[in-house]
């Protein structure tokens, strides 16, 4: 039998523990997310290319690349899938039932069959579950206090995704409780977005929207389309305050991917994904964009300004 120098055999790359994140949005649109995540792994003892690799794929705000994306991540044989909102979790279980997947986000995982329970997922499927729906009527709410003689709000949602659409219908009761009028767009492709809201445009003080990856990944053009017919945006996260949006309700993206690192952390050390429960965000964030408001003609009551939790300039 012979033996390779030592030398060589020394040469011999490590094979490092790979994480496959499954990004269902574009790397831009998740770069702050992807951020909190990295961080939080090096902050545990995890360095990216020294004590684990990550291989980064994008579906680009596409469902249908989900399984395909979460196929290959199977076939790369990494030891875990990270990945947020329902469609993509999905798509990873169905791929697999023995790697484990954590998922940042997603909306009624129990209901949706992700998981056994939340105290017990059961399988191999763990993470933080946002319950979107259950902030709609705050939302609603919102929009009222801080637009004067609102009207009629128009709410946006992309109509693959059963959680979206539980929340869409939410917004929409909320919305006529209040005596609002209220209209539903449900979108299924990028193009369809303009398109969507025309019929609203001039005649709309107020547009909900409701997140998923593909409106996510297009939350720019979201954005200046409402801003440019006028009306006022809230939304469920603070990044589409940042490209325009009037406002955001909601949890901390950033911070939920920190907690993410959490979980993934203690899968790499041998915990399994069943064995930890499955949380909720216990904080939701209310922030402004300013330069939006003054553009609107909307002056942001003093006491929501003291109570927000970030203003954007």
């Amino acid at each position: 039998m012979r033996l390779r120098p030592l030398a060589a055999r020394a040469q011999q790359p490590v094979k490092l523990p790979t994480i496959g994140f499954l990004g269902p949005n574009t790397r831009s649109a998740a770069s702050e997310w992807v951020v909190a995540l990295v961080q939080r792994l090096r902050e545990l003892g995890w360095m990216e290319g020294r004590t684990i690799a990550i291989e980064y794929r994008w579906a680009e705000g596409r469902e249908e690349r989900f399984p395909e994306i979460a196929a290959e991540l199977v076939r790369l044989k990494v030891e875990l899938i990270v990945t947020s909102g329902t469609p993509a979790v999905m798509a990873s279980k169905k791929a697999t039932s023995v790697i484990p997947i954590v998922f940042a986000t997603a909306g009624d995982p129990v209901g949706s069959g992700l998981v056994a329970s939340l105290a017990r997922p059961g399988g191999n499927v763990t993470g933080i579950s946002v319950q979107q729906d259950e902030l709609a009527g705050k939302r609603v709410e919102l929009l009222r206090e801080i637009v004067p003689g609102l009207r009629r709000v128009a709410i946006i949602a992309y109509a693959g995704n059963p959680p979206s659409l539980v929340e869409l219908e939410q917004a929409y009761a909320a919305a006529r409780n209040f005596g609002l009028d209220a209209v539903k767009i449900e979108i299924r492709r990028m193009d369809e977005i303009a398109s969507g809201l025309e019929p609203v445009t001039g005649n709309t003080e107020a547009l909900y929207v409701v997140s998923h990856p593909l409106i996510n990944a297009n939350r720019i053009r979201i954005s200046t389309l409402a801003l440019g017919s006028r009306m006022a945006t809230i939304c469920g996260f603070r990044e589409y305050v940042e490209v325009g949006a009037l406002m955001s309700y909601g949890p901390n993206l950033p911070a939920l991917f920190r907690r993410a690192g959490e979980f993934v952390d203690k899968i790499l050390r041998g915990t399994k994904a069943a064995e930890l429960p499955v949380e909720q965000p216990t904080k939701w964030d209310l922030v402004f964009n300013l330069t939006t408001a003054r553009a609107l003609g909307l002056a942001i009551p003093e006491s929501f300004l003291l109570r927000a939790d970030e203003l954007i300039e």
